[in-house]
C-alpha cells in the first residue's frame, strides 16, 4: 500500500514561527501511511501576475510548488492570522496553485487548513478565510479537519507543540479526519 502524501503549505515565514513549529509536529506524528512533506518557504515565490504565468517562463519556486501540489494526495495548510485574515504568502501560495483556471493543482485536491495564533481563537479568522480562498480556487475544502491553537506565542515560549499532549492528542484528530474524508471519497 503506498502512502498517502500530504503537502503542507506553512503561512508564516518568520524563522521562529509557531505555525512551522507546528507543521513540525504534525510531520512528527503522521501515522505509518502518511507522509507529510512540508514545502519549502512560500517567500521565495513572487507575487502572482498572469503576464509571467507564461508556458516558459513561470518562476522556478512557482512550478516547484504547483509540481508538488499536483503529486500529493492531499493539501494542509497551516496559517497564523495576520490583521484578521490569511498571510499574504499563503494566499499568493493559493493563486499560483488555482491556476489555470479549473485545472490548477488545487482543482478537486482535498484540503484542510490549520494554525495557531497569538490571539484568544487560535486563528479561526485566517482558518475560514484560506478555506474560502481554497474552495472559491478549486479544491474540495476538508470543513470537518480542524485544529486552532489559541495564545501560541505564550503557549509554544518554552514548549515545542510536539512536546504539547494537548495539541498532540488534536493532531491525532486532524489525522482521523483525513482519513476519514478519503474514505467517504473512496466509498
Amino acid at each position: 500500500m503506498s502512502k498517502n502524501t500530504v503537502l503542507t503549505l506553512v503561512g508564516s515565514l518568520r524563522a521562529d514561527s509557531t505555525n512551522q513549529k507546528l507543521a513540525e509536529a504534525i510531520q512528527l506524528n503522521a501515522p505509518e501511511q502518511v507522509e507529510v512533506l512540508i514545502h519549502d518557504s512560500l517567500g521565495n515565490i513572487p507575487f502572482y501576475n498572469e503576464d509571467i504565468d507564461v508556458e516558459g517562463q513561470v518562476p522556478a519556486a512557482a512550478a516547484a510548488l504547483r509540481a508538488a501540489a499536483n503529486e500529493a494526495d492531499t493539501l494542509l495548510l497551516v496559517t497564523p492570522e495576520h490583521n484578521g485574515t490569511v498571510p499574504a504568502s499563503l494566499k499568493n501560495a493559493i493563486d499560483w496553485l488555482s491556476r489555470p483556471f479549473g485545472a490548477g493543482a488545487l482543482s478537486g485536491k482535498p484540503t484542510a487548513v490549520v494554525g495557531t495564533a497569538f490571539g484568544q481563537f487560535g486563528g479561526v479568522w485566517a482558518q475560514d478565510e484560506a478555506r474560502k480562498a481554497v474552495g472559491i480556487a478549486g479544491a474540495r475544502v476538508l470543513e470537518d479537519v480542524k485544529l486552532a491553537v489559541p495564545g501560541s506565542m505564550v503557549r509554544f515560549a518554552e514548549v515545542h507543540p510536539k512536546d504539547d499532549a494537548e495539541v498532540v492528542e488534536q493532531i491525532k484528530g486532524v489525522f482521523a479526519a483525513l482519513e476519514e474524508s478519503r474514505t467517504v471519497a473512496a466509498a
